[in-house]
């Protein structure tokens, strides 16, 4: 019986580590996809700007995505639970890579679950969850939400 080979393709992060992976998981990302339609990928494909630990998690998402007989509300639901075991911080992270890498499901998902950790917060929380520095005085903050009332309700 004859066993199949797959193409794989090798990624290299900017913390060097060297990940080899599917040529189809690979290709969820359009950036990547690119690179292997130009024949830019022979010694690698480097990375710079994901490290390791962030690459593995695409990669998990990724392999989800490309798995054969799995359902659309399957991968949903896989989704919903895969956002939920990342911390805020890998969440960022994830988003700027999903961007970089040009991988739009995983952005949608990770932009769409920041949104939802900061629905119901107050201006004070959100700035301090991302670093934010509020550079208005009091008498500037307050003359604007005096102007934009709707959107502080």
């Amino acid at each position: 019986m004859a066993t199949e080979t797959k193409k794989m393709i090798r990624l290299m992060t900017s913390d060097e580590q060297v990940i080899d992976v599917e040529e189809v998981v690979a290709c969820e990302s359009e950036t990547i996809k690119n690179m292997i339609k130009d024949n830019c990928y022979e010694d690698g494909i480097p990375l710079p700007n994901v490290t390791g630990n962030i690459l593995a998690k695409v990669i998990e998402y990724c392999k989800k995505h490309v798995e054969e007989g799995v359902s659309d509300d399957d991968k949903k639901k896989w989704d919903d639970e895969f956002v939920k075991t990342i911390d805020q911080n890998m969440l960022f992270d994830l988003f700027l890579t999903a961007n970089y890498l040009n991988i739009n499901k995983l952005m949608d998902l990770t932009s769409q679950a920041v949104a939802d950790s900061i629905n119901n917060l107050k201006t004070e929380e959100v700035r301090e969850m991302f670093g934010i520095v509020n550079d208005y005085t009091p008498e500037e903050e307050e003359q604007i939400r005096k102007e934009n009332q709707w959107a502080f309700v």
